[in-house]
Parts: structure tokens; sequence; C-alpha cells
């Protein structure tokens, strides 16, 4: 129980800086907008990024949230790591940027580990 709390809160408190709030305040940043017009995004897609980033590392982090919430957001970040890998290829080749979201990818999956794991705890 131990463990799955602190593998829990540090992989989603990574998860909250990178993917939640660090976009927020890179969205209107010259290589953000330089990096998603190369891969092919339009110039509004940062910010509709960022702003359901936040929302969904939010729903990760406030206890309070619904599960059901919890698992859309665990979803989002999944379905936006397999987007961004895609991207990147597709645009780039695989190259040493290709391992950024597989790397975000097992965090996530350890951070959803430890939260069922966490919420299996609590209901026996």
């Amino acid at each position: 129980m131990k463990t799955a709390k602190i593998v829990f809160w540090s992989t989603t408190g990574l998860l909250f800086l990178t993917q939640g709030l660090m976009p927020i305040f890179t969205t209107n940043d010259e290589g953000t907008k330089v990096a998603m017009s190369h891969l092919g995004y339009p110039v509004y897609f940062p910010l509709m990024l960022a702003i359901f980033k936040l929302l969904g590392g939010l729903a990760l982090i406030v206890p309070q949230v619904p599960k059901r919430i919890k698992e859309w957001a665990y979803a989002g970040f999944g379905l936006d790591f397999i987007v961004a890998l895609y991207s990147l290829v597709a645009v780039d080749g695989v190259n040493a940027t290709s391992l950024i979201p597989i790397i975000a990818m097992g965090v996530l999956v350890a951070s959803y580990w430890s939260y069922h794991k966490l919420s299996d705890a609590a209901q026996s």
C-alpha cells in the first residue's frame, strides 16, 4: 500500500507538472508554435490541447474527482501520447524525440496501475 502511494503521487505529480501545467505556460512560446506547425497542427490547437491537459491533470490529482472522470482523464492522456508518437514518427521518422511520448505513456501506466491499487485497497 505504501509503495502504491509513493508510485501514485510521484507519477501523477510528474504527469500534472509536465502535462497539466507546462503546456499552459508554453502555449504562446515561439518554440511551441514552431513545433506544432512543423507537425501540421493548426494555430488554435496548442491552446485547446493545453486546456484539456490542465483539466485532465487536475482530474488526476484532486482526490474528490469521481472515478469515472479520472478514467476519462487517463484515457485522454493515453490517446494524447499515442497521437503524439504517431505525429512525431509520421513527420520526422523514428528518432530520439519519439521516446518522449513512450516514456510519458510508461509514467501514465504506472500512475494508472497505482491508482487502481489504492482504489481497490480503499474498497476492501
